[in-house]
């Protein structure tokens, strides 16, 4: 059987024009001068080389072979920035190439396909999400407006907590609890996790529960996520996990929309935004937004301000409680600066924070040894980069190891110890100017609530401290184990003793 010449030619093209292109790719390939790393095994890249505590494994591969490094999770590429200076070459020289996202099963199913602020995509979409969180939900104003809510739930823990005076309390529960209800009440404008409402639709610990769930699976390394082909087995069962979780939320927020929908519509002309969702809802229905806003979009950026809010709070302070119950020498530094500054016959504000350098070096000290989350949320190459000579291809993730700066020795003195006197008279902060200390990250997808966060975390801190001595229970020992997910909590539960240090009076008394 003969075929027509004309086939034949375009037969000999086509494989001329295959040949081409192979040879370029190969040409291009051996060009490239990808950052030093690990040889990577078939299939599943270097995954057999990180543990059970990603951070920490990925730390230990920079001392080998340096601060900037490439592996391959699965099919993916992956690098890693763990010094000051490739810090700023990710986060600020080269801010717009790295500010895309990875898609993850976590931020596709959790996060309804990727429409919440962190995980959505870099374009549109993001900016008016990005200018909405700048401008209406965490400006200087409306996060001072919320100032009295703080405190009365701050006055509510310490009541609580001189209820349960010589007791042992599971200080994480409390935290958790008053980080939450802090949160609902901003956010969705009550206490929608009360556990005396009966028309509640999750209880406090259901959602406590969600809420260490959300983060687990958003920081896990998923196999699917990284053999994308194995990714229908859920081998891990992490998947299923997440549709579960995705349904639980979605019942909470549908009810927490109905209900300020209903407020809105009977309010009519004369409704006043008075929370969060009340904002959201407001610009949703601008029409000048570039981007439509639609409730699937409110119900995702709820979801983030609530989890965001809760968890970045409750841990730190936990972390620092227990940092200080191993260093009782800081302990006493900074019950000293307290009755100095405040004296013992009222509550700290936080106008007082600004005059208690110890505290805020506490708190500085503890986000240096302890970042909520270590290695930050993780981001995207959208074009090719240079950095240092070195290659990095477009669609590369990437991520910043601010655990690993926190404990850099050419940076901090005796990295491993608990020393905030290291901040005094210094003017490093956490606001992703100074690459040597970045808790919330920097650049463009820095976390915008990280104003909010840290007023919570510093009078909270500062409360705790100046109302109460801690103990660790008879026999008991400190156990400085964490697990791993999109934030890095205690593995066990920080359990100690509270004693009250003011007069009885201050712990009943009305805000």
């Amino acid at each position: 059987m003969e075929f027509p010449s004309y086939l034949v030619y375009a037969a000999a093209w086509l494989a001329a024009l295959a040949l081409l292109l192979k040879g370029f790719h190969l040409r291009r390939r051996n060009k490239l001068n990808p950052p030093p790393g690990p040889k990577a095994w078939p299939i599943i890249g270097n995954l057999n080389l990180i543990g059970a505590l990603p951070h920490r494994s990925l730390h230990h591969l920079s001392q080998k072979y340096g601060p900037l490094m490439q592996l391959k999770f699965g099919s993916h590429r992956v690098v890693v920035a763990s010094s000051v200076d490739m810090a700023k070459e990710f986060l600020k020289t080269h801010d717009v190439s790295f500010s895309g996202r990875p898609k993850t099963a976590a931020g596709k199913i959790t996060t309804y396909n990727y429409s919440d602020i962190t995980w959505s995509q870099y374009g549109p979409y993001w900016r008016q999400a990005r200018k909405m969180c700048l401008v209406e939900l965490f400006s200087v104003r409306r996060v001072e407006s919320f100032e009295y809510i703080r405190i009365e739930e701050t006055r509510l823990l310490s009541k609580a907590l001189y209820q349960s005076k010589g007791v042992a309390v599971n200080l994480k529960n409390h935290l958790a609890e008053v980080s939450l209800n802090v949160i609902c009440r901003i956010v969705l404008g009550r206490r929608y996790l009360d556990g005396d409402d009966e028309n509640a639709i999750v209880t406090p610990d259901e959602f406590k529960e969600m809420l260490e769930e959300l983060f687990l699976l958003n920081g896990v390394l998923n196999i699917g996520d990284s053999i994308p082909w194995l990714g229908f087995l859920d081998l891990q069962g992490y998947v299923k996990r997440m549709k579960v979780l995705a349904k639980k939320f979605d019942r909470f927020l549908e009810n927490v929309l109905d209900e300020h929908l209903s407020k809105k519509e009977a309010a009519g002309k004369e409704f006043v935004a008075k929370d969060m969702v009340d904002v959201l809802l407001q610009f949703a229905d601008d029409p000048r937004n570039d981007v439509k806003v639609t409730r699937t979009s409110v119900k995702a950026f709820t979801q983030d301000l609530m989890a965001g809010g809760t968890e970045s709070s409750a841990v730190t302070i936990e972390w620092a409680v227990s940092e200080l119950l191993k260093t009782p020498e800081v302990f006493v530094k900074a019950t000293e600066e307290l009755d100095r500054v405040i004296g013992r016959q009222r509550w700290v504000e936080e106008k007082d924070i600004q005059n208690l350098p110890y505290i805020e070096a506490i708190v500085k000290e503890t986000m240096r040894m302890h970042p909520v989350s270590p290695l930050l949320a993780p981001r995207r190459t959208r074009e090719d980069v240079k950095i240092n000579g070195y290659n990095i291809q477009a669609e590369t993730n990437a991520f910043v190891n601010v655990w690993a700066i926190g404990r850099d020795p050419t940076l901090w003195d005796e990295p491993e110890r608990f020393r905030p006197e290291r901040f005094i008279g210094k003017t490093i902060d956490v606001k992703g100017h100074d690459f040597e200390l970045l808790p919330f990250g920097a650049g463009r997808r820095m976390c915008p609530g990280y104003s909010l966060a840290i007023k919570i975390i510093q009078s909270s801190l500062a409360n705790l401290l100046h109302g109460f001595t801690w103990k660790l229970p008879a026999g008991e020992d400190l156990n400085m184990e964490e697990i791993w997910g999109l934030s890095t909590p205690r593995k066990f539960p920080l359990v100690a003793v509270p004693e009250p240090r003011l007069p009885n009076h201050l712990y009943n008394a009305k805000c």
